[in-house]
């Protein structure tokens, strides 16, 4: 009978698959404790504050145990499947009694293993810091008992000496701390071995209530928990896709000065030459519709208009112009709205720009945008005339400069050529970061934007 040892099981942490992301949201296992994985299996789907990624395991052998159920958020780092590499099948119980310790002279550090990138640490002989209460160390002791001599020769009596550690937390919690105001040393940890966690600090940094006279008299009695009635209310949890987009909206709304210009523009020629390039044998195969041309015509006027492609660096307190657009596209998702980008937009022919835009949008229908997709765009366009809507005031994604409204494509009244006709009509609503652009500068981007769609040749003659 093989016996499985503690040696032998791998630990699988929630590994970083974006850009300094701090947790993740199990969706969905695809292995069960007992199944046999083999290396680069995927074995679940998690949701960053991104996407939704799937995730190999960099190892063979048997599930052991699944650390957490789907639905469960996990910190990055934290295991969350434990695989036994020794290629014995997996018990069906773990065995309630723990294995006698071996002395602590037999002890010998575990070998490093080798560790895919993204994937966390590997395991080493390294040791935790003194936990609370612990001895108190050789050069620590002397100390204490120089000053408890110098205290007695004072003529005063040695104070205990309290040696002061530093609270124990995770650099996102830190952070948090950090910007909440908190001094961790006040926080009182509630995690395993004294780790503080996020529910502690924001305890912490909620203010106390002001206690009523009556409470000052009397011990109230404790408060029910808030209830709401289930057959007419629905509460859905804020996280993921959703609750990345609320805070990065927030961030921008409250850091960048919006400022937003709107402008009606007949686009019927426009919409002529979505029909003949839908038959133009060099657009056989790709998905050609009025979204691709005014992407295309802002490229046009950002080409014209340089500077209005640039960020605003803080820190450095620097205007970074960009020499490329990384032209994000804003797509609704059964996860919530996301903004992928094309990488060097600019530099696309109108084919190239038709090809690339229909894998965007089909891969995030499906879900599958990868987080890189979506990080570094310069400029974006959003769409809200699929849904009837004439035109909004767009916020700007953080980093960005400026965003295009594009509202609903309508048969209007139209003066054209001195007589009122029937045109294809639309509005244009460019928000821009008032840092960055002002407004001769914004009202030139807009301006080029229209004037293109208005006589679609100009992509010829500007482009």
């Amino acid at each position: 009978m093989t016996t499985m040892t503690e040696a032998s099981v791998r630990e699988f942490k929630m590994p970083d698959v974006g850009e300094g992301l701090t947790e993740a949201e199990i969706l969905k296992w695809y292995v069960q404790p007992g199944d046999t994985v083999t290396d680069g299996q995927v074995v679940c789907e998690v949701e960053t504050a991104k996407a939704a990624v799937e995730l190999p395991i960099p190892y063979d052998g048997v599930v052991r145990e699944l650390r957490f159920p789907e639905g469960t958020t996990v910190d990055v780092g934290t295991s969350i499947i434990a695989v036994d590499v020794s290629g014995g099948a997996a018990p069906a119980e773990t065995p309630a009694e723990a294995a006698p310790e071996a002395p602590a002279a037999e002890e010998k550090p575990a070998a490093r293993t080798p560790v895919l990138v993204g994937y966390g640490v590997s395991t080493s002989a390294t040791k935790r810091r003194p936990r609370k209460g612990a001895e108190i160390p050789a050069q620590e002791t002397v100390q204490v008992a120089v000053a408890a001599v110098q205290a007695e020769l004072n003529g005063h009596a040695a104070a205990p000496a309290v040696v002061e550690q530093r609270p124990l937390a995770k650099p996102p919690v830190r952070k948090l701390a950090k910007d909440l105001g908190v001094d961790l040393a006040t926080v009182t940890p509630s995690g395993p071995d004294g780790v503080i966690t996020r529910e502690d600090v924001h305890a912490a940094a909620a203010p106390a209530p002001a206690p009523t006279a009556a409470q000052v008299q009397v011990t109230a009695p404790l408060a029910a928990p808030a209830t709401y009635d289930t057959s007419r209310e629905t509460r859905i949890p804020v996280k993921g896709v959703r609750k990345a987009t609320a805070a990065a909206m927030v961030g921008s709304a409250f850091t960048a000065p919006h400022v937003t210009e709107f402008v009606t523009v007949d686009v019927t020629r426009t919409m002529k030459l979505v029909e003949e390039l839908k038959q133009d044998k060099d657009m056989a195969g790709l998905r050609v519709n009025p979204l691709l041309l005014i992407a295309k015509a802002l490229l046009v006027a950002i080409k014209r208009n340089p500077d209005v492609n640039a960020s605003w660096d803080e820190a450095a307190q620097e205007i970074v112009l960009k020499h490329y657009v990384n032209l994000g596209i804003a797509a609704a998702t059964p996860r919530g709205l996301i903004v992928p980008n094309i990488k060097d937009a600019h530099a696309k022919t109108l084919p190239q720009l038709a090809q690339s835009l229909g894998e965007l949008v089909a891969t995030a229908r499906e879900g599958k945008t990868f987080p890189g997709a979506m990080q570094g765009g310069t400029v974006t366009i959003t769409n809200v005339g699929v849904f009837g809507i004439d035109t909004g005031t767009p916020i700007l994604n953080p980093g960005e400069s400026a965003i295009l409204a594009v509202g609903a494509i309508k048969l209007q009244p139209w003066v054209h050529k001195g007589k009122v006709k029937p045109r294809q009509v639309t509005t244009l609503a460019l928000s821009f970061d008032h840092r960055l652009v002002d407004g001769e500068l914004g009202s030139k981007v807009l301006a080029d934007v229209a004037a293109v769609l208005e006589q679609p040749k100009r992509l010829i003659t500007w482009g």
